[in-house]
């Protein structure tokens, strides 16, 4: 009986947080990021962190979200935290 309801809250439990994060946005600070690093460029940082460039400026313009791996390496790259880098927002 008590491993049942164990199951239903933390079924509710992962239901509130999904409704909590659906409105929710991932953004970043990547571009400030890369100015304060020695102005590099999009290309440069792709080759050091073994990107395309292309993925650097999806994820600066948030039409893609890096892997936690990627972001992890990219926060190595900065040296900072991954929440220096990146953050949610709320979407109206």
């Amino acid at each position: 009986m008590y491993i049942i309801l164990d199951i239903v809250y933390i079924i509710i439990y992962i239901c509130i947080v999904n409704i909590i994060l659906m409105n929710m946005k991932l953004s970043n600070d990547l571009k400030i990021m890369r100015f304060n690093k020695n102005q590099i460029t999009q290309e440069e940082l792709a080759k050091k962190l073994e990107v395309s460039r292309q993925t650097i400026n999806a994820i600066e313009n948030g039409k893609f979200n890096p892997s936690v791996k990627l972001a992890l390496i990219m926060a190595e790259f900065f040296e900072c935290n991954v929440e220096n880098i990146f953050y949610l927002i709320k979407e109206d």
